[in-house]
């Protein structure tokens, strides 16, 4: 086994890990690790160098951490146990974990989604798009991070992207039509449109209007992304109002990712809808557990680099499963154009996915990666079903 690695880039041309993982036969895997602009207090975090290279977020360090400490300590073993060895900083771990997954799938004959299904259900996700930005995707704009469209009918993933194609052309007409072209132009980090700052609303206005041109059974999302506001549980009234004006369907992050009482009063209030935790399970099995002694949300984000590997992430699926709690298997605000997180939402059956807008390469790489594995590999969409 031989293990590579190298400084790469992601979507806002931050440093990020790149990693190959070769075995005997020929078979290899390679992978790019995404990095967050929101990350939580209990996320592995990242190596970096520090320093005056890419303003200290140079990844040299993690680099020679794979290709002399981890890769030595690879020799000899076989690839399915590679994942569990790996400790350490996520960008170092993902990097290697993901590769070997990829390796694995290689040398099984099987495309990396039916090789993660281990004989189980798979699926094609729901996507949840991203159509407004706010919050740190969208500096100088409202203080909601993600105003999000949900296809709510649709009965393939191609209609599915098609309706929500058709609900992003038309919020960017109506932001043209209020702030003018340039303003319908600019993309936030997730491909999302942004407005200035002001009315946290005016994106979920913006939004419901497309929704009702279009005509289709489309729902709404939003990711507070509380940790960044101040006086989230102040927010919860706003929110009860929003949900009784607007056709919204999933809340994410209302409350900070420690305040568990917060958690309690908010799913009180909404947890007939879909209320997912990001920040407050930063995809930990443990957290999950928590949560659900506490009965606390509904649903839980997965973000393999939160916990560094494949398989911390795949033990929160299971545990999410095994409570009754639905999952959403994520990107990052700063991807690139590795599509692995769609044959992780299948081969996990996870029943949907948040990848960002219809923009951007890097997200488009994943949207395309899904539609390739519907029209060639006849996987079934699972659809919304919350």
């Amino acid at each position: 086994m031989g293990v590579r690695a190298w400084e790469a880039l992601d979507s806002r041309a931050h440093p990020t890990v790149g990693c190959v993982l070769s075995l005997e036969g020929g078979f290899e895997g390679r992978a790019l690790v995404p990095t967050g602009a929101s990350i939580g207090r209990f996320e592995v975090s990242d190596l970096r160098d520090g320093g005056t290279r890419y303003a200290g977020l140079g990844v040299r360090d993690a680099v020679e951490r794979i290709e002399k400490t981890v890769a030595a300590d690879l020799v000899g073993l076989p690839v399915g146990e590679v994942d569990a060895r790996l400790d350490g900083p996520s960008n170092v771990t993902l990097a290697v974990s993901l590769a070997a997954a990829r390796a694995a799938a290689a040398a099984s004959g099987l495309p990396l989604w039916h090789y993660l299904s281990r004989g189980g259900e798979y699926s094609l996700p729901c996507p949840m798009v991203n159509v407004f930005s706010g919050g740190r995707h969208a500096e100088g704009g409202v203080r909601i991070q993600d105003f999000l469209a949900v296809p709510l009918a649709a009965k393939t993933f191609a209609e599915a992207m098609e309706v929500v194609w058709r609900v992003r052309r038309q919020a960017a007409r109506l932001t043209e039509e209020r702030h003018g072209t340039l303003m319908s132009r600019l993309v936030a980090d997730e491909g999302g449109l942004a407005v200035l700052a002001g009315d946290d609303a005016e994106p979920l206005e913006l939004l419901a209007r497309a929704i009702e041109d279009v005509g289709e059974p489309v729902g709404v999302a939003i990711d507070v992304a509380a940790t960044q506001i101040e006086h989230p549980e102040e927010f919860l009234g706003t929110l009860e109002g929003w949900c009784a004006r607007y056709p919204i369907v999933s809340i994410e992050d209302p409350l900070g990712d420690d305040d568990w009482d917060g958690w309690a009063d908010a799913t009180r209030r909404f947890g007939h809808l879909q209320l997912v935790g990001d920040d407050l399970f930063a995809t930990s099995a443990q957290r999950l557990e928590k949560a659900v002694g506490l009965g606390v949300a509904n649903t839980v984000l997965v973000k393999p680099n939160q916990v560094g590997t494949l398989g911390r992430a795949a033990q929160t699926m299971a545990a999410a499963r095994r409570h009754g709690y639905a999952t959403v298997v994520s990107a990052r605000s700063g991807d690139t154009e590795d599509d692995v997180i769609a044959d992780l939402a299948v081969g996990w059956n996870a029943g949907q996915i948040k990848i960002g807008s219809i923009m951007r390469s890097e997200r488009l790489a994943k949207y395309n990666r899904l539609l390739q594995i519907e029209a060639l590999d006849g996987v079934p969409y699972r659809g919304w079903q919350r």
